[in-house]
């Protein structure tokens, strides 16, 4: 369920009488609810994201595991707190930190602070992880695109060092005729698409004041920016997205389908 994306399946189900409603997976939602204008639109030929995830996104054990990690990197001898020390006896302080028995990673299983882990979930026969198959699987449930319809979403999801919020790097394939779409079009359709979807200008002063999950965290604005088409040619388009994953990416589209559901009741 994703009522800004999705509004006329629920509607369907409804009507059919189904009984169970549940969330899809938390970059999902959100890709969809930043780039849903352009399904919308029937553009998309396949799409490959590459996720930047919060530690959120594992649960409070690893939320508390990273501000630890984060702790036990900074214990460095007094000394090489001065500026005038040698950023490489700093860097080598750090690194021994990291590499030690002591260092927490009972959660993550590997140092995440000042690092990244490019592996989310269980592994799959076919090289992906059970997080990156979601991409396409749920993405195109929640949209009701079966078969030929069906769009190939792929992708490598790595977990990093921020709290909460999980951001994306999107290339997208457009379909063959859209050539000529310009990049005002693109805009007026992902901006146009639903009111928390929100065009950032692709400048380095909107980038760092609008794109990043220290500006988002605890909102439901979902900002896509650096968005321009790719020197491959018209038709690849390429973005960076990032949207709060514990609002609309959980608990925003169960608490709206519970609203919608009681509408339904009530009307019938």
């Amino acid at each position: 369920i994703l009522d800004p994306c999705n509004q006329a399946v629920i509607d369907q189900g409804l009507k059919d009488g189904i009984k169970d409603y549940i969330g899809g997976n938390c970059t999902v939602s959100l890709m969809l609810m930043g780039l849903g204008g352009l399904f919308e639109k029937g553009w998309v030929e396949w799409v490959t994201s590459m996720t930047y995830q919060a530690a959120s996104g594992a649960g409070a054990a690893n939320m508390r595991e990273l501000v630890s990690q984060m702790g036990a990197i900074a214990k460095v001898p007094e000394e090489l707190t001065n500026p005038r020390t040698s950023i490489l006896d700093y860097d080598r302080a750090i690194t021994s930190n990291m590499a030690s028995a002591d260092f927490p990673t009972a959660c993550f299983g590997a140092p995440l602070a000042g690092s990244l882990i490019p592996w989310i979930d269980k592994a799959m026969e076919n090289g992906q992880t059970k997080e990156e198959y979601k991409g396409m699987a749920e993405a195109n449930k929640i949209l009701n695109l079966k078969g030929d319809a069906a769009v190939p979403i792929d992708g490598i999801c790595v977990r990093i060092g921020a709290m909460r919020c999980h951001s994306q790097a999107i290339t997208i394939k457009l379909k063959a005729g859209c050539e000529n779409i310009s990049m005002d079009e693109i805009e007026a359709a992902i901006s146009g698409h639903n009111e928390w979807s929100q065009v950032v200008k692709n400048t380095k002063e909107d980038t760092l004041s609008k794109l990043s999950p220290a500006v988002i965290s605890g909102t439901l604005t979902v900002p896509v920016g650096r968005l321009r088409k790719m020197i491959m040619g018209p038709l690849y388009l390429t973005c960076f997205t990032v949207g709060d994953q514990l609002l609309w990416g959980a608990a925003e589209p169960v608490r709206r389908m519970l609203n919608i559901a009681l509408a339904h009741v009530k009307s019938t």
